[in-house]
């Protein structure tokens, strides 16, 4: 409640303030430089006069002089009066509307864009909510299971998808053949079987163990992150602490360790890591 009485209080001292501002208006300085050229024509009247007494100005041409700068005179005396009255105090209805928009308007931005009844929250308390979140997500299986299975594309030609059937029995009857599970992962990936695909890839990196390559190691943790519908699970982040650790500039495992500290509320340590991977 206070930091409403707060604002409301901030946004009522602008309005009487721009309310002050309009009813001084633009006539002070306009009229304090029309009270100046009239002093300067007033000036040059009496150094006509001057001229005159001395004999160095005709009196044909200072009346001609004395008529030029009355008329001057008179000119600003009138514009000084039109700035005067047009610099009156604002009325009662455009105070009005001024306040209605800053208050209302105030209110309505931050009702927009702020957090009502949600307690400030220190920098310190934030990372270690990040920390908590990070820790505590959901795993790879259960992301899974939360989306809809995989289903073939209609697109696909019935050779094709008797191959892929024929592809996923031989595997099944030979589990350890790396060769069957990498073509398995290719293709299951290939028609949107995401989930199927990570597990063959899986196999495909615990079956060379030390000998897979970093592509085919990142290559999983990019196949367990479309598996679980984008989400960035542990065990997808073991497989990328994996990479980066054999190769810290890898781009894909970078991306996806981005991501994971996007989803796990740092993205202030995502914005690093993406930065400097779009620059090199």
């Amino acid at each position: 409640m206070s930091f409403w009485i707060i604002a409301a209080a901030g946004a009522a001292l602008v309005t009487v303030l721009l309310a002050r501002a309009l009813s001084r208006g633009a006539s002070a300085p306009a009229e304090t430089g029309t009270a100046h050229d009239v002093q300067v024509y007033r000036d040059q009247l009496a150094e006509v006069e001057r001229d005159v007494a001395r004999g160095v100005l005709p009196d044909a041409d200072a009346t001609r002089v004395r008529t030029e700068i009355s008329r001057r005179i008179l000119a600003a005396d009138a514009a000084g009066h039109i700035v005067v009255s047009a610099g009156g105090k604002p009325s009662p209805v455009v105070t009005s509307v001024i306040a209605v928009v800053l208050l209302g308007g105030s209110l309505a931005l931050y009702w927009q864009l702020g957090a009502p009844g949600y307690g400030d929250l220190a920098l310190q308390d934030r990372i270690a909510r990040a920390e908590d979140m990070r820790l505590n997500r959901p795993d790879q299986a259960t992301a899974e299971a939360e989306l809809p299975a995989a289903d073939l594309p209609p697109e696909l030609s019935s050779e094709y998808q008797a191959l892929l059937t024929r592809l996923r029995d031989t595997v099944a009857a030979r589990p350890d053949d790396i060769q069957g599970n990498m073509l398995l992962a290719q293709n299951e990936a290939r028609v949107g079987n995401y989930a199927a695909a990570a597990a063959a890839q899986g196999k495909v990196v615990r079956l060379k163990g030390t000998e897979a390559s970093v592509e085919e190691v990142s290559g999983y943790a990019e196949l367990m992150v479309m598996a679980a519908g984008g989400y960035v699970s542990p065990e997808a982040e073991a497989v990328l602490r994996a990479v980066l650790s054999r190769e810290v500039e890898n781009g894909t495992a970078r991306y996806y360790w981005g991501l994971m500290l996007v989803q796990t509320g740092r993205p202030d340590l995502a914005f690093r890591m993406w930065d400097g991977l779009l620059r090199r």
